[in-house]
């Protein structure tokens, strides 16, 4: 009896002492844990805030460098891909080799598609704005992917100034006129101050569904407007393809005189008038200019080809 009771106390303090022992050691994994779970977090909130204090100011190399390293061990992570994929944009269209501008894209593109299979970029409108402008970089057999990319960000409510703007340029490069048309309308109504890219593009696109009423009057507001003369010139010389294609050669005669007098003596011009001439039936005004453009520039293929030397 003594021997059954000092057994069964022997058992119940030694059941308590294990208990104890799992009960210290859960507290000691616990107090090294929290702190080393915290440090874990700590370590990545500060990564990500040097990501961000070498992106804002503008060190787009650093940040580059940064995240594709940092993407070995973590190449899903979505903030890493879009700072990749961001940055790689920015060095790319700065590159003056078109080569190495194509290499950055195409890294910015697959960051951003990996990135937009995250649930994030579904309220996320910078992927999709950067990834669209990408391909619109890529070149006009990639325009649709632009187009694509650029409606989901506008879909986004993504505010861009420039969205309208590329969305106008890759819809064009589409050959769908009347969407670029559309776009660029938007972006002019957003635009304070438009830019001479933007009426000349406008014009562009009116000139391409013969909507020549359109075409002119952006190219007389770039005429008027612009400062820059290499835009007034080429202003000039489509607003008078505008009146020679909807059959007012008069008009056109009068840009084309109102370019030698503001300009001086050009070649293309005289060239220009001489086609113009021909068309209107006056073959010897039409040889007249030809040889001045020839004199003007000897090495004027097309005012030699017309002269037959």
């Amino acid at each position: 009896m003594y021997n059954i009771k000092m057994r069964s106390g022997y058992k119940k303090q030694l059941y308590k002492v294990k208990a104890i022992r799992v009960l210290a050691i859960v507290i000691l994994v616990a107090a090294v844990s929290i702190p080393v779970f915290s440090k874990i977090k700590k370590n990545a909130n500060n990564e990500k805030k040097e990501f961000l204090a070498v992106w804002n100011a503008g060190d787009f190399e650093q940040a580059y460098i940064f995240s594709k390293n940092a993407l070995v061990d973590k190449p899903m992570d979505y903030f890493l891909l879009t700072i990749n994929g961001f940055s790689a944009f920015q060095l790319g269209i700065s590159q003056i080799n078109q080569y190495n501008t194509l290499a950055y894209i195409d890294e910015c593109i697959i960051s951003l598609r990996k990135a937009l299979l995250n649930k994030q970029s579904l309220s996320d409108g910078r992927v999709c704005y950067v990834l669209g402008k990408a391909y619109y970089y890529k070149g006009a057999e990639y325009a649709d992917l632009a187009v694509k990319y650029l409606e989901m960000a506008k879909d986004l409510s993504y505010d861009a100034q420039d969205i309208f703007e590329y969305l106008g340029l890759s819809y064009a490069a589409c050959g769908d006129y009347r969407g670029s048309v559309e776009a660029f309308s938007q972006a002019l109504g957003s635009a304070n101050t438009p830019s001479d890219t933007l009426l000349l593009s406008i014009a562009r696109s009116y000139m391409a569904i013969n909507e020549y009423k359109m075409a002119s009057d952006y190219l007389k507001r770039c005429i008027n407007i612009s400062p820059d003369a290499k835009s007034v010139m080429i202003a000039s010389f489509l607003l008078a393809d505008v009146y020679k294609n909807s059959g007012d050669y008069e008009s056109a005669e009068n840009v084309y005189i109102s370019i030698l007098n503001n300009s001086g003596e050009n070649a293309e011009v005289h060239f220009q008038l001489g086609e113009l001439y021909s068309l209107k039936g006056d073959a010897t005004r039409a040889r007249s200019e030809w040889r001045l453009a020839f004199r003007q520039d000897p090495a004027h293929a097309k005012a030699r080809a017309r002269l037959n030397i």
